[in-house]
Formats: structure tokens, C-alpha cells, sequence
């Protein structure tokens, strides 16, 4: 018997392995082909663009682990509520239990020293390589010497988990040597947990980028959908009006210096910023025809009713998340023990929408896991058409823009940068969408209710009837915070976002404004036109040596 288990769970790990590797080649391929559709073709670079590349497979990849992680807690019993031989044992449970653990440390410790590191170490290098004059050794140095900072940084909040402890010393009488090696045990047994307030202060910044990008791609991606573009006809009609328009009021102001007298100060600028504008016109009727020309535009137009449905599908989509993720805040507002717990609830006490779809989709193996998995897929890509639309943003100082073939690798670097942070807050942000399945997943247990068994009747004394007691009946109940124990396992996503209660209090008023920028962002794409076919592609600050690319 011990013997069939252990090959059913060899099996099945050479299963997931698989599935794992598959997956791990897709994302890859993804990857590439997004950096490499976007990266400048003038100032691509080898190291940054490996690093971009890398550091997106990263985020993807970290991203897919709670799907994986809800999985295997709801794999390891039958819908019948009772555990599978292989999952029968504690210990068992325990090494899997670990080894998803394991796993969400190994890729959040890469993502720290992606963050802290590698991508500030490769931006600087680029920075330094603008310099023809500085060696290779110099250019390494001097990006080190910027990187430190930073470094500087993951390592006092790595101190700062480790050494605070959650709980006082035992003898607050104690000596300040015996309260040193108080805190150096402290230190041995709480590595992990140094790592957890590092990864937990860089979500807080996620939770910011989640606001700012996240919200408004939810609702600038499906309405653009919608709307879809302005007619490229109408729009190089348009053009060419403006630009014959320009040329008139250059031709009239030249005119006034035919005679030899020099223009004014006024018109001088005037004409500079009319032929500013012919300029950029002039590049926009050349966009215009090779957008006209090309085979993407033609096949877009044709597929422009399936767009349609997609931005419908998309639009209602963003909407079931904010009323689920309204409905979970009021929950907590509602029925947690207040801020002081960082507003925990247990299970769900109102009726939420998603966590509803979700459980109802369990008996259906394996759409739930595949609702779970479009759920993270999704937040991740809308960010990513959020930092599209937007750019990347330093307060009101736009940094970069991401332009398809036009973006420089500094650009690239924050922009993997930025889904790094976005993804680790994006386990809390489902977590709050469907609280109760992202505990638990699909996983079911036995309940054992007692019945009264009535005694025998005074009127008929003929047969024997059983004497009265009580007669136990076993039912099948969804896991949830009143299931005993040990028959419920708990994902470690959840013990994981809930480590330091303080941050969970931020995480729960960031969700009430990620809801109030969504329905913002929602009103101001619906208010905006419909965008132009080459958006974005030419603006006023750009070069025409960027044309090249072209």
C-alpha cells in the first residue's frame, strides 16, 4: 500500500514537473518576443536586454506560483473530504507544505536581488556607457559604486526582520550581553522572517505601482478595445490639412523679411514653432502611410469584432473585481477585529461574487484552477498595458516612454522592474478578491454532527425499539476558519501575507484606492476619444534619426 502511494505521488511529481517546464519555456518565449518587440534597434544592449528578459520571466513566473500553491492543497484530498493515500501522513503533507514555502522564498530572494542589485547595476553600467571615454573596469566600478546604495538598503531591511523581534525578551531584567544573545538567537530563528519584512516593505511599493498602473489598465485596455482607433483615411486627411495650413503661416511670415529687414523677436519664435509642428506632421503622414501599408493594420480591422467582445469580456471582468474587491473590504470593515489585526478576517461573511464562482467551479476539474490562473494572468498584463499607456512616472516627471521598437533599455529595466513589484503585491490582491478560496482552494473535510435517536413509543410495546441517544452522521463541508486543523491545510500564500499584521492594515486601505483610482481611470477613458492608429509612435521631443527603426 505505502509502496503504491509513494509511486502515485513519483508519478505525479513527474507530472507537475513537466507541466512545469512546459510552462517555464512558454513564459520564456513570451518574454523575448515582448522585449525584443519593444527594444530600441539603435541602442539595444546585450546585458540589459538579457537582464529585462530575465527579470520578466521572473515576475511571470513568481506570479504563477499561487495558482500552483492552491493546487497542491486541494490535490492532496478527494472531493469526499477524506486525504489521498500519498497525502495520508503529516509528515507527507509537511515536506510539500515546504517545499511550496521554499519555493516562494527562492523566487522572492531572486526578485531582491533583481531589485536591489542586478537591474540598478546593469541601469548604471548603460548610464556610464554613454561616456566614449571611460574603459570597461571604470564603467563596472562606477556602476558599483551607485549599486551600493541600494545595497545598503535591501540589507537594512534584511537587519531590521531579523533583529526586532515580534515578541519581547522573556527577562526584562536581563543584562544588555544576555539581551545580544537574545537577539542573535532571535536572529538564527528568524531568517526567514528578515527575508518576509524585505519582501513585504517591497510589496508596499508594488501596492503603489498596483494603484497607479494596475487600476488605470483595467480600464484604459478594454475600453480601448471598444473604441478601437480613428480611420487612418480620415487621419492623414487630417494630417495633410494641418500641415498645408503650417506651410501658409510659415510662407506669410517669411514674407515679411523678403525685403531684407530681419523679423522680430516675436515672429521668430513663432515661425521656430511652426516649423516645430511641420516637423512632427511631416513624420506623422510618414507613420500614416506605413501604418497604411501594413499587414498588422489589415488584419486588425478585419478581427475589429472580436476586439469588441474581448474589450466587453474585459470590461466586465474589471468590474466583477472591484465589486468583489469592494464586497471583501466592507467584510473586513465589517467583521475583522479592526486595525490593530490588520483588518484579518476568517473566511467570508458576505457573499462574494468571486470567491462564489470559484467554489462553484471546484466539482469541474480543473476550471477553477484555470479561473485562478486567468485571474493572475490578468492583473499581470494589465499592468503592463497600464505602464504601456502611461510610461514610466517619477511624481510628475515622465521618465520613459514605451514605444513599440523605440524604447531604450533603461526604459525596459524599469519597466520589468516596476512588474516585479507589481506581482508581489498581486497574491494580496487576489487574496482580497476571494479570501476564502485562496485559504483553502477546493479542499474538503468530514463533519461529524450528532442526531438524537427518539426513544419507543408508549403506545406500542409489540417490537423492541432502539432505547434513546444520539446517532453520529458524517457530512461534507467546503474547508474553511471553523474546519478542525488537521483537516484543512492552509495555503503558505496566506501565512506569508499575513506574517506582519501592520502591513496587511497598508495593504487594506491601498485596496479601497485602487478601487478609487479604477472607477477615475474608468470615467476618463470613457470620456477620451477614440486613440490614433500611431499612437504614441511620433511626438513633439523626438528625433527624426528615431525614424529609423521604422
Amino acid at each position: 500500500m505505502k509502496m503504491a502511494a509513494t509511486d502515485a505521488l513519483l508519478t505525479e511529481s513527474v507530472l507537475g514537473w513537466s507541466i512545469f517546464a512546459i510552462v517555464l519555456l512558454v513564459i520564456l518565449v513570451f518574454c523575448w518576443v515582448y522585449i525584443r518587440k519593444y527594444q530600441s534597434r539603435r541602442e539595444s544592449e546585450v546585458v540589459s536586454t538579457i537582464t529585462a528578459i530575465c527579470s520578466l520571466a521572473v515576475a511571470l513566473i513568481t506570479s504563477a506560483l499561487l495558482p500552483v500553491d492552491i493546487f497542491l492543497v486541494s490535490f492532496m484530498k478527494f472531493p469526499n473530504g477524506t486525504y489521498k493515500d500519498w497525502a495520508a501522513n503529516n509528515e507527507t503533507r509537511g515536506q510539500i507544505e515546504d517545499t511550496v514555502l521554499y519555493g516562494y522564498y527562492t523566487l522572492y530572494s531572486i526578485i531582491l536581488f533583481c531589485v536591489f542589485l542586478w537591474i540598478p547595476f546593469v541601469y548604471f553600467y548603460y548610464e556610464e556607457k554613454d561616456d566614449d571615454n571611460i574603459n570597461k573596469c571604470s564603467q563596472v566600478k562606477n556602476a558599483l559604486k551607485y549599486t551600493i546604495g541600494f545595497v545598503i538598503v535591501c540589507a537594512a531591511l534584511l537587519l531590521i526582520g531579523a533583529f526586532v523581534p515580534l515578541q519581547p525578551p522573556p527577562n526584562t531584567n536581563a543584562t544588555q550581553w544576555e539581551k545580544m544573545q537574545y537577539l542573535v538567537e532571535e536572529f538564527g530563528n528568524h531568517g526567514l522572517a528578515a527575508l518576509s519584512f524585505s519582501i513585504s516593505s517591497l510589496t508596499l511599493i508594488g501596492m503603489l505601482a498596483v494603484i497607479t498602473y494596475t487600476a488605470y489598465g483595467m480600464s484604459v485596455l478594454p475600453l480601448n478595445l471598444i473604441k478601437g482607433t480613428r480611420s487612418i483615411v480620415y487621419e492623414r486627411l487630417e494630417n495633410t490639412e494641418d500641415m498645408e495650413d503650417i506651410e501658409q503661416q510659415v510662407e506669410k511670415l517669411k514674407s515679411k523679411c523678403e525685403d531684407g529687414r530681419p523679423l522680430s523677436t516675436r515672429d521668430r519664435r513663432n515661425l521656430q514653432d511652426l516649423e516645430t509642428k511641420l516637423q512632427v506632421l511631416q513624420r506623422r503622414s510618414r507613420h500614416l502611410e506605413i501604418a497604411e501599408r501594413n499587414c498588422c493594420t489589415k488584419v486588425g480591422s478585419a478581427l475589429r469584432p472580436l476586439k469588441i467582445l474581448l474589450g466587453v469580456f474585459f470590461i466586465l471582468v474589471a468590474l466583477l473585481f472591484a465589486v468583489a474587491l469592494f464586497i471583501s473590504n466592507l467584510d473586513k470593515a465589517l467583521h475583522s477585529a479592526g486595525f490593530s489585526s490588520g483588518f484579518v478576517v476568517f473566511g467570508t461573511n458576505l457573499t462574494n461574487p468571486l470567491n462564489e464562482l470559484l467554489l462553484a467551479l471546484q466539482p469541474v476539474f480543473p476550471l477553477d484552477y484555470v479561473l485562478i490562473t486567468v485571474i493572475t494572468m490578468y492583473f499581470v498584463f494589465t499592468s503592463m498595458a497600464g505602464i504601456r499607456n502611461m510610461g514610466i512616472w517619477f511624481f510628475w516627471v515622465r521618465l520613459y516612454k514605451i514605444r513599440p521598437k523605440r524604447t531604450r533599455p533603461q526604459a525596459l529595466l524599469f519597466l520589468c522592474m516596476i512588474l516585479l513589484l507589481i506581482v508581489l503585491h498581486t497574491s494580496y490582491m487576489i487574496y482580497s478578491l476571494a479570501p476564502q478560496y485562496v485559504m483553502y482552494g477546493s479542499q474538503k473535510y468530514l463533519l461529524q454532527s450528532p442526531v438524537p435517536i427518539p426513544g419507543p413509543s408508549p403506545g406500542n410495546q409489540s417490537t423492541p425499539a432502539p432505547s434513546p441517544g444520539n446517532q453520529t452522521t458524517v457530512s461534507t463541508k467546503i474547508c474553511d476558519a471553523n474546519a478542525p486543523e488537521d483537516q484543512c491545510t492552509v495555503t503558505r500564500s496566506y501565512l506569508f501575507l499575513h506574517k506582519f499584521w501592520f502591513f496587511s492594515t497598508i495593504y487594506y486601505f491601498g485596496n479601497w484606492a485602487f478601487i478609487g483610482v479604477f472607477l477615475i481611470g474608468l470615467t476618463v477613458s470613457c470620456c477620451k476619444g477614440k486613440k490614433s492608429v500611431i499612437e504614441g509612435e511620433v511626438e513633439a521631443d523626438d528625433s527624426d534619426v528615431s525614424d529609423d527603426d521604422y
